[in-house]
């Protein structure tokens, strides 16, 4: 700890880097909230270990990829990043269906017609999202963006925290922001800890050409093991998702492709169509963390540094999204009230807001995790009789799906498309 980080604040302020805002993690949700408060009078410093790859419309889609709900749209629009993404590539997707792998009946299916929408959404790859928002970054003059850089160290200091960068440099802020991921380096120098458990479960991406032609429907079918899911990408490329035990993942993972494309088309529904080549394929462990509290004075977590759920809905960037947009027009509120902004009375009001919304997404995708990954008979007739009353009850089914995409609720401002 630098006990006289405050000594930066007071007289020696042309000899470092000094700002407002510090935000460590210049990916989705870091450049969303730097982004939100470009052309403000906060002086921001966003530090981003990895510039991702130029963006080239003729090589394949990349193996993570993002499903944007229309409030995470309305966020990236209104803060003019949208135009960005949409000129690389997206899709869009208008149905969502679920159901089971051996009750065809018992199934439902959203769809846009239903909440008066022309889609419910977007598949877009994560590296353009950060790619649009980074760009976006070095139009603003409050913004200074230090990428690529390793980070050497972080000193947490409540209103004036420093972090050292790996040629030296040391940056200092009033407001430190965790934007870094799951393994959060400030959230440990803030000494802030965490709850979590690994699922017994992990999730194989493969990115495939299918002999369908373009798509406007993502999927998923449950079956003991856990879901397959369907992602439609741009033409006739698609994104699949397996989820299984650890040991399983780790043996698809050994077979050559030839052996993997053929279990791909024994495992997955025939709606699926016939997959024609295999593009690539990675895996990764299904985690459930939330950090024990996401603010305290001078700092503040957001994303994954304050939750990681499970991806079933792939809601993990869209909550990400929502954090940015309201710790953003939390700091810039009291910011123009003359209030001080690192205060925890003021990031306080940025926790209330989050916090609990997000435990109650991730209490909700774990009851959906334990409900359909197994075969016990109870639980698969109180699933069967779900989906099957969520396809006749159709006005109960277009709530949920308004909320799920981000149409109700109460929302932050970029969220349904205002300005802050």
């Amino acid at each position: 700890m630098y006990a006289d980080n405050n000594d930066y604040f007071n007289g020696d302020l042309e000899m470092k880097n000094s700002f407002d805002l510090l935000i460590v993690g210049g990916g989705m949700v870091g450049a969303t909230i730097a982004a939100a408060l470009g052309n403000s009078d906060l002086k921001i410093a966003v530090i981003e270990q990895h510039s991702p790859d130029s963006f080239n419309s003729e090589s394949e889609h990349d193996l993570r990829v993002s499903a944007l709900s229309i409030a995470s749209e309305n966020i990236l629009t209104t803060l003019g990043v949208w135009d960005g993404i949409a000129s690389r590539r997206v899709c869009p997707y208008r149905r969502m269906k679920v159901w089971e792998v051996d009750e065809q009946r018992a199934s439902t299916e959203f769809n846009s017609d239903h909440i008066g929408s022309d889609h419910l959404g977007f598949i877009v790859e994560n590296r353009i999202i950060q790619l649009a928002l980074l760009e976006k970054l070095k139009s603003f003059d409050n913004i200074e963006l230090f990428c690529p850089v390793d980070t050497e160290s972080i000193d947490y200091s409540p209103g004036c925290s420093m972090v050292r960068l790996a040629d030296g440099r040391e940056i200092i802020g009033k407001v430190l922001v965790a934007a870094d991921g799951g393994m959060s380096r400030v959230r440990a120098a803030a000494g802030i800890g965490v709850h979590s458990w690994d699922y017994d479960q992990h999730a194989l991406v493969a990115s495939v050409i299918t002999d369908y032609p373009q798509q406007d429907i993502t999927w998923q079918q449950f079956t003991s093991t856990g879901p397959l899911a369907f992602l439609p990408l741009s033409g006739s490329r698609a994104s699949l998702v397996w989820y299984n035990k650890p040991a399983e993942v780790k043996r698809l993972l050994q077979l050559n492709d030839e052996q993997f494309l053929e279990q791909l088309q024994r495992t997955f529904p025939a709606c699926l169509g016939v997959i024609d080549q295999l593009l690539d394929r990675g895996a990764f462990p299904l985690r459930r963390q939330h950090a024990q509290q996401y603010v305290k004075e001078g700092v503040a977590l957001a994303g994954d540094s304050a939750h990681m759920i499970n991806p079933l809905a792939g809601q993990g960037v869209n909550i990400g999204l929502l954090d940015a947009a309201v710790l953003a027009e939390t700091l810039l509120n009291a910011h123009r009230a003359g209030e001080d902004i690192s205060s925890y009375e003021i990031l306080k009001q940025y926790e209330q807001q989050r916090r609990s919304h997000n435990l109650l997404m991730m209490q909700l995708m774990d009851s959906f995790y334990r409900i359909f990954s197994n075969d016990l008979l109870p639980l698969k007739l109180l699933r069967n009789i779900g989906l099957g009353a969520a396809e006749r009850l159709s006005p109960a089914r277009n709530k949920v799906m308004r909320y799920a995409m981000g149409l109700e609720g109460k929302l932050p401002a970029l969220a349904k498309g205002e300005k802050i």
